[in-house]
């Protein structure tokens, strides 16, 4: 028998406990022993449930119960998720989350006392909900150097995206009708901002390249200044916009890291990733592309991968097995997002029609390349330009001002 508890009852909490009753058996010849709840800490009591005897609201009863070996934390959020993970770990008992915060913020101290306590601290479900991809870029992919990671990461924000680019909804609509069926939060800014992908980026780089990547220091952008003229001149070079987490190892050593809106060719793997799902796309130099798809979030999809964490846990633990392991920041490590030189769409706006605010644009842009979109109006045009970091193009904004052209919106090109 292998008692756990776990830490929260809300959506992903009441999941992890659907699936461990409702597959009691199967769950058992996996992990090779019995696996049973204890203790269940929340706030909330929950009198209609049939185990509703093992809710406690007092965290001392989980930490001081030696029966306890493996805490399943999934109240989200910072604090006390730390504190309480952290008193977990010193305290012999190993630790399961789909905390991405947590991860994401702590993931290089909480490692470190694990590996210190031979316990382990395992995280799957942080980053794509049902989807596997901690383990197969800590294990199956190991032998690879891992180039390049991209990935559709949130499903609220690729919602809104679909919704704009195949019913042709203005921003606000589709956010509205998200929120309508569930998809988005009431206060959906982590999501539209960027700061869910950000966080799940951050995860995925720090787990390839084996250093600390802090969501504090990552160039982050949402997709509430994407408008339908930006989605007809995607349509019109070719793909679509998506919002991507990317993290790619540089020559000299460094990572370049952003979250941001992206045209991408509808040749891409990533492309037809619609709706709720998330894709994230892996670069290996044996293995090439690698492509994980499916549900990113939701209450079983992610308790799936909160329990498949539990049965590993369970199973060793009688044997020394830290799969995880990564080292804090290292300075300099990431190379600032400025001066990265990068594809990118620029639309820009001003008096008269679009052949001529593309012939001023292209004397301060000698190499654009012209953009039509269907019903394009006077006043705007659109292209793009090659290799281009911010800086350099904010170096020349003052140009593009004295021609009468204000820089509408600027969107990088992806080049996967």
């Amino acid at each position: 028998m292998a008692d756990i508890a776990v830490m929260g009852h809300g959506v992903v909490g009441s999941g992890v406990m659907e699936v461990l009753l409702s597959h009691r058996e199967s769950i058992k010849k996996r992990a090779k022993e019995e696996v049973r709840v204890k203790h269940i800490l929340d706030l909330r009591e929950f009198p209609e449930l049939p185990y509703a005897d093992r809710f406690t609201k007092d965290f001392s009863v989980i930490l001081n119960d030696p029966e306890v070996k493996i805490v399943v934390e999934v109240m989200g959020g910072l604090e006390p998720a730390f504190s309480y993970t952290k008193a977990c770990l010193e305290h012999g008992k190993s630790v399961v989350t789909s905390n991405k915060e947590l991860v994401a913020q702590k993931g290089a101290e909480l490692l470190t006392l694990a590996q210190k306590n031979n316990l382990n601290f395992l995280f799957e479900a942080s980053v794509g909900g049902g989807i596997p991809i901690i383990r197969p870029i800590s294990q199956c992919l190991a032998a690879n150097e891992m180039t390049e990671i991209a990935g559709i990461l949130n499903g609220t924000t690729n919602f809104i995206l679909t919704k704009m680019i195949r019913e042709h909804m203005a921003f606000a609509d589709a956010l509205k009708l998200a929120q309508q069926l569930g998809y988005a939060e009431r206060d959906p800014s982590a999501d539209v901002e960027g700061v869910d992908a950000c966080r799940k980026i951050c995860i995925l780089a720090s787990l390839a390249y084996g250093t600390h990547v802090y969501p504090d220091g990552v160039h982050t952008e949402g997709i509430t200044a994407i408008t339908k003229e930006d989605v007809g001149y995607a349509d019109a070079w070719g793909g679509v916009i998506k919002l991507i987490g990317e993290v790619k190892k540089l020559e000299n050593g460094r990572i370049h890291i952003q979250v941001a809106p992206m045209f991408i060719s509808r040749e891409s793997q990533l492309a037809n990733v619609d709706d709720v799902f998330n894709g994230i796309l892996v670069r290996g130099d044996a293995t090439g592309d690698v492509v994980f798809y499916g549900k990113g979030a939701g209450k079983l999809p992610t308790a799936s991968a909160v329990v498949a964490d539990v049965i590993d846990c369970v199973r060793h633990l009688k044997s020394d097995r830290k799969i995880l392991f990564w080292e804090d920041a290292k300075p300099d490590y990431v190379q600032p997002w400025e001066d990265t030189p990068q594809d990118l769409f620029l639309r820009v706006g001003g008096e008269g029609d679009a052949d001529s605010l593309f012939d001023k644009a292209q004397q301060v842009f000698p190499s654009a390349v012209r953009l039509i979109r269907k019903d394009e109006l006077p006043g705007e045009a659109g292209f793009t330009v090659e290799q281009l970091s911010q800086r350099q193009l904010e170096e020349r904004l003052p140009a593009l001002e004295e021609r009468g052209l204000r820089l509408e919106n600027r969107i990088t090109i992806a080049d996967f």
